[in-house]
């Protein structure tokens, strides 16, 4: 058991001793995004912008401009919302090189409550312009799709997060943008997961096979661009798809592959997440 942030800042260690061609930027919650690792191991690379995430998002897409790499760093909430104008504004629009590594996402932050639990952020970046939205499954995915993300041009959202979890993804297997990666095979139904709920998915498949429902299980790690080629596949295999993920039901995975089996292959739907609620 690793916690995802761990991982993602033990990679950017990593990633740092091969290439110089990246910084971090922080909004004053290293300790929270897993970055104070990196900031011990880099100093003269990590950029402390403060509790001013409007303003982090704006000095990433200067810095941008002059060959550097920003990553900026910081909770979900507050890169979804609080500093959303400048994110579609000044990196968005121009299609600034520009990388968001998002954590602390949905009800699985736990004690931290309602205001600091993301359950809105894949609904928000995935609507706008030239954004791309990954969310790995666990710490392997995770160091896998970092390099993928650094060597790609133009603004990415990625959602790392708090928890520990499982690792439970193939290490031989790299990181494909826009890829789906199919976990298990089964007849019945198709259950399509993200971030924290792939390894639930997994587990919910096990206890479903001692009831002789054969599901496959689909880890859809990059929520934009959708791959949806394997979501009508999978429809057109199985007859029935379920989503799962640790988000508001509106406008998240369920959503986005919604869309997809309307305009495709229509076939039941049911959607597990956070149903247009509030935390308690």
């Amino acid at each position: 058991m690793m916690t995802m942030r761990d991982a993602f800042g033990q990679t950017l260690i990593e990633l740092a001793k091969e290439r110089d061609d990246f910084v971090v930027l922080d909004g004053d919650v290293a300790g929270g995004t897993g970055t104070h690792i990196f900031r011990e191991a880099f100093p003269d690379r990590f950029i402390q912008c403060g509790i001013a995430e409007q303003n982090m998002m704006s000095v990433a897409a200067g810095l941008s401009t002059t060959g550097v790499i920003p990553i900026v760093a910081c909770y979900a909430v507050f890169a979804s919302m609080r500093a959303i104008e400048q994110a579609r504004n000044s990196i968005a629009y121009p299609a600034f090189n520009v990388k968001i590594a998002a954590s602390h996402l949905g009800v699985d932050v736990g004690p931290d409550g309602a205001t600091h639990q993301a359950i809105e952020d894949i609904a928000i970046y995935r609507a706008i312009p030239n954004f791309k939205v990954i969310s790995p499954a666990d710490p392997v995915e995770l160091a896998k799709a970092l390099p993928v993300v650094l060597d790609m041009k133009g603004p990415v959202y990625l959602r790392t997060g708090r928890s520990p979890l499982p690792s439970f993804m193939d290490e031989s297997q790299d990181f494909k943008m826009g890829k789906a990666v199919l976990l298990r095979e089964g007849r019945d139904a198709t259950i399509i997961a993200v971030g924290v709920m792939v390894h639930r998915a997994l587990k919910a498949a096990e206890i479903l096979e001692k009831e002789n429902i054969l599901c496959s299980v689909i880890n859809m790690s990059t929520i934009k661009p959708l791959d949806s080629a394997a979501i009508i596949e999978a429809a057109k295999k199985t007859g029935a798809i379920v989503t799962a993920e640790d988000h508001n039901i509106i406008g998240g995975l369920g959503g986005a592959i919604a869309e997809c089996l309307a305009g495709h292959c229509p076939v039941p739907l049911e959607r597990v997440g956070i149903r247009d609620t509030f935390a308690e």
